[in-house]
C-alpha cells in the first residue's frame, strides 16, 4: 500500500481573495460610519483629538465616527481650504485624488498646529479640532479669512514620524 504525503491529506483552508475582504470591509465601513471623521487619520495616530470623534472597531480595524454633522462639514471645508493652499508645500497637483497617507497626515496635523499658532496669540488655542475650528471661525468670521501663510509654514515644517524598524 502506497502512502500519500501528509501535506496532501490535510485539507487546505479556503481563503477568500484579499480584495474581496477589502471590499466587504469598505462596504461595512460606509454602512456603519455615515458621518465619518475628516481627521480620522490623525485621530487614529493620536496626533489630533476631537470632542466629536468616537472610535469604533470593525473586525480588527479601527475607524472614527463624527458625532456632529455640522462640525464634520466645518472640518471638511477646513481640509479643502488647506489642500488648496498647500499644493506647493505638499508637492501635489490640483486633481481631486486622495492624498497618500503621509501627505494627508501632514496636512491635517500641520494645519491644526498652524491654526493653533495663530490662535495662541489671544489664548484661543485648543488641542481639540472642533473647538479650535469653531474658535477660529468665530474670531475671523469665516475659515477662508484665516491667515494661511502662518498655517502653511506649519504644514511645510511638519514631518511625519518614520516607522520604527522591527528587530529580527
Amino acid at each position: 500500500m502506497q502512502q500519500t504525503p501528509l501535506s496532501s491529506r490535510i485539507p487546505s483552508p479556503a481563503r477568500p481573495p484579499t480584495s474581496m475582504d477589502q471590499d466587504e470591509f469598505r462596504q461595512t465601513y460606509r454602512e456603519v460610519n455615515e458621518v465619518y471623521c475628516a481627521f480620522e487619520k490623525s485621530v487614529l495616530t493620536n496626533e489630533c483629538r476631537c470632542r466629536c470623534a468616537e472610535r469604533f472597531c470593525i473586525a480588527e480595524r479601527e475607524g472614527v465616527h463624527c458625532n456632529c454633522q455640522s462640525s464634520q462639514q466645518r472640518c471638511l471645508r477646513w481640509l479643502e481650504l488647506l489642500r488648496e493652499q498647500a499644493r506647493f508645500a505638499l508637492r501635489t497637483e490640483d486633481d481631486r485624488r486622495l492624498l497618500p497617507h503621509g501627505k494627508a497626515i501632514r496636512l491635517q496635523v500641520g494645519g491644526m498646529r498652524g491654526l493653533n499658532d495663530i490662535m495662541a496669540e489671544e489664548s484661543d488655542a485648543s488641542d481639540d479640532v472642533d473647538a479650535a475650528l469653531a474658535a477660529a471661525q468665530e474670531r475671523f468670521g469665516a475659515l477662508e479669512a484665516i491667515p494661511f501663510s502662518v498655517v502653511m509654514r506649519a504644514v511645510a515644517a511638519y514631518q511625519v514620524r518614520k516607522r520604527s524598524r522591527r528587530r529580527r
